[in-house]
């Protein structure tokens, strides 16, 4: 897996500004248990390069990137010290050829269709867009992916809570770069906890889990059709009878022959399947692989490994 299928399983980009090198771990251990292996530490302040170091030593699972890199020498100095990619605020063929050369992953910065153009002679297809807001935003991406469909987008700068998801729903955006789930005053207060919950809480609104309907074993035709009305009558639903199960409204699934899980079956949507399993799994849950049902070369849904109180559980693309 290269390191930009990465950054987009992962979805959110912590951009980090470290004034301790001493915070560097801690902070990066709450980014990961709440559910972000992944950092973007930049070169705004003198405790950069040896912030990058302790991380890579004392918490290899961290996708660590090295931000606001301006030269070739801090791109040696990032990469020794074990960053794994590379990213500028702006585009200097200088720096994007000498990372190149070394063969570290580099994401310039590009703001208009002309920086676009070098970083393709450069033989890049993901760029920075920075500052994201300050440009125009979503439309503005948008408006560029037209004439470059092969470009991928990291937008930063002004990403946040309320803007997150109309970012990644567009497909062209890899992933979001973004410093809210970081505060500066928990970092000065050294609360990682705090940390730690503005992660989860960014983690939860991007993969967007919930529950979409209930599959119940009934086990023969005239029994789902009697279930479902019970069902439908109680509510107030209307009965949707389908070829091999029959609705009652949309969130009861009543199974004409018996089907996946011992009484039946939970699906739960998601924002995006594939960053979804990625962050599942880091959560210890093991997806079927042959269970994945796909449309138009895309995954739609797919069933846990393992039963959940007797019922399988799968994913539902929204």
């Amino acid at each position: 897996m290269d390191m930009i299928e990465q950054l987009s399983l992962a979805g959110i980009v912590p951009v980090i500004k470290v004034e301790d090198a001493d915070d560097a771990v801690p902070l990066c251990r709450a980014l990961s248990d709440g559910g972000l292996p992944v950092a973007e530490i930049t070169f705004r302040s003198a405790a950069a390069e040896e912030a990058i170091r302790r991380v890579h030593q004392e918490l290899p699972e961290v996708v660590l990137g090295a931000g606001t890199v301006l030269t070739t020498e801090q791109a040696d100095r990032a990469v020794a010290a074990g960053a794994t990619y590379i990213v500028s605020p702006g585009l200097n063929p200088e720096v994007v050829k000498h990372c190149i050369k070394i063969g570290i992953p580099i994401v310039p910065g590009c703001a208009n269709p002309s920086d676009i153009e070098i970083a393709l002679s450069l033989g890049l297809k993901t760029v920075k867009f920075f500052p994201a807001e300050a440009l125009g935003g979503l439309p503005l991406i948008k408006a560029m992916s037209a004439p470059y469909g092969d470009v991928r987008f990291l937008p930063t700068g002004g990403v946040s809570e309320n803007n997150l998801l109309d970012y990644l729903a567009f497909s062209k955006v890899v992933a979001c770069g973004g410093s809210w789930m970081v505060d500066q005053k928990a970092i000065a207060a050294k609360d990682w906890k705090r940390i730690e919950s503005l992660t989860r809480s960014a983690v939860t609104l991007m993969l967007g889990l919930e529950l979409k309907h209930i599959g119940i074993n009934s086990g023969a035709p005239d029994t789902a059709l009697r279930d479902a009305t019970a069902i439908c009558k109680l509510l107030g639903w209307e009965i949707k009878d389908g070829n091999s199960s029959v609705f009652a409204g949309d969130t009861f699934e009543m199974m004409k022959k018996p089907f996946r899980g011992t009484h039946g079956h939970i699906a739960i949507g998601c924002n995006d399947i594939k960053r979804a399993c990625w962050h599942l799994e880091r959560r210890g849950f093991a997806f079927d692989e042959e269970s994945a049902m796909i449309k138009d070369g895309k995954i739609r849904a797919i069933y846990l490994k393992d039963e959940i109180a007797g019922f399988a559980f799968h994913l539902l693309q929204k």
